[in-house]
């Protein structure tokens, strides 16, 4: 029987050994292990061997020139307050015409959490414990009712969760969205290379295979059609969030405004770092270029190097992954070409594989290399990117770890706080310690009020106020 075409490549590459066990295998396994080959790129393979795993290939970062990246500060902190109300009404405009979706990143499983399943479909808030997916769709949906435009929603999905993700929607009828307007598609993988850039299967019939990065995320939309899609329905604005933090307004008129009136291809949202070694990418300029410096790279000087003129952290600007992308921009980053891709980063892993006999074999050490984008890595080849200051109480509490920073607790709490600050905004009288937190469980549903002004408004046609007491819900 002749050889597939496909063996044959991974022959040519030097990749052969990928299918020395293929003619043990049984049709079905032989279909898999294809389909895994199928999905990758060899030349693209060959060419991060060269350059990120040959001897002497560049490790670390250059740090010349760099210096701490310009950001629109919100009023309260001397930003023009007549440009931020500008920017409010740009965006609000955009979004009654219809040009902005939202994407969210979602291809994590609840691994970390101690939670068997997508990490969308963790519970997290503090009364109706709504899993984030819900409280996602509870966001979109309103924000279509207040600007009389129902929006898109994307969602990046993993080959691992795919189709327990669509499962969970489908199971709670797409929490009121129109099934037509959201969209699931898969993130794209890399295969695994040992340390001289030898493909790793991890089983006799299947390669190891890992997510690409959320910088995979810019194919993807690519790659499913989703930007197509896009483009037949007017959309040109897209709004990009991860899974993981339920407090992140997805839809914000005053960032989509900013987007806007700046004539930017991708936007982003920076919180001020709440101590000099805080664990998030720092937004710098080098060259005359924007990019996100991730706190493994930056030196612990630059790190707690103090401002003279402010008295405050030199490299302040934190990036807490919500970003706005041009769809225009997307497609040109996903095209690729000269110059104009977003780089790889190895990251060395213990991988199962097996050996040369297809024996298990369990690494006690790395004995390999994954590879992965960010989508941070766009913004230096981005038109006009603009950078503007947002609170981290409104945006962002994520939920990442089973305890202490960044836990269920943690992000609980901190919705807590957030209500309690709209209720006291608009006259209510709410026990709270010096926190801001409440000494009982409160909870506001998106469809309620997403953000300060439609809780505002909500608030004001409510007759008779609510007791504010434990357990207190308040919907739609």
């Amino acid at each position: 029987m002749a050889k597939s075409p496909l063996i044959e490549s991974f022959e040519r590459a030097g990749q052969g050994h990928v299918f020395a066990f293929f003619d043990q295998l049984a049709p079905a396994d032989q279909q898999r292990l294809l389909a895994d080959a199928a999905e990758i790129d060899l030349a693209e393979i060959e060419q991060l061997t060269r350059t990120l795993l040959a001897k002497g290939a560049a490790t670390g970062i250059n740090l010349d020139g760099l210096a701490p990246a310009p950001y629109e500060p919100r009023p309260e902190h001397g930003g023009d307050a007549p440009a931020w109300a500008s920017a409010k009404i740009a965006g609000e405009t955009a979004l009654r015409a219809g040009r902005v979706a939202a994407f969210t990143v979602a291809g994590g499983q609840g691994t970390r959490l101690g939670y068997d399943g997508p990490k969308g479909t963790y519970p997290v808030t503090p009364v109706k414990k709504k899993t984030l997916f819900q409280v996602f769709a509870e966001k979109i949906l309103a924000a279509g009712v207040r600007y009389g435009k129902p929006l898109h929603w994307f969602i990046m999905t993993s080959h691992a969760n795919h189709a327990a993700t669509e499962a969970f929607f489908t199971e709670h009828a797409f929490f009121g969205l129109d099934r037509g307007r959201v969209h699931f598609f898969r993130q794209g993988r890399m295969p695994a290379v040992d340390l001289n850039g030898k493909i790793l299967l991890e089983t006799k019939a299947s390669i190891a295979m890992s997510p690409d990065g959320h910088g995979g995320s810019l194919r993807a939309l690519d790659r499913s059609g989703a930007l197509d899609l896009m483009a037949k329905e007017g959309i040109d604005i897209l709004s990009y969030f991860q899974v993981d933090n339920p407090l992140v307004r997805g839809i914000d008129p005053t960032f989509v405004g900013w987007h806007v009136l700046g004539g930017s291809e991708m936007s982003s949202k920076m919180v001020a770092k709440a101590y000099a070694g805080e664990k998030v990418g720092h937004f710098c300029t080098q060259n005359g270029q924007t990019l996100v410096i991730e706190y493994s790279d930056l030196p612990k000087e630059y790190q707690e190097e103090i401002d003279p003129a402010t008295g405050k952290l030199r490299y302040l600007a934190g990036s807490i992954a919500i970003h706005i992308l041009d769809t225009h921009f997307i497609r040109r980053m996903a095209a690729g070409g000269e110059g104009v891709a977003l780089p790889f980063h190895r990251a060395d892993k213990k991988i199962p594989t097996v050996d040369a006999a297809g024996n298990p074999v369990k690494p006690d050490k790395p004995n390999g290399v994954k590879f992965e984008m960010f989508v941070f890595d766009a913004l230096p080849f981005a038109k006009n990117p603009v950078i503007i200051e947002t609170r981290r109480e409104d945006d962002f509490s994520p939920v990442k770890n089973a305890e202490g920073l960044d836990s269920p607790k943690t992000c609980r709490d901190d919705q807590i706080r957030q209500f309690v600050r709209w209720l006291k905004a608009n006259g209510a009288s709410v026990p709270a310690d010096a926190t801001g937190l409440a000494p009982f469980a409160i909870e506001v549903s998106p469809t309620f009020g997403y953000d300060e002004d439609s809780f505002a408004d909500a608030w004001k046609k409510l007759s008779p106020k609510p007791e504010i007491k434990d357990g207190l819900y308040l919907s739609a």
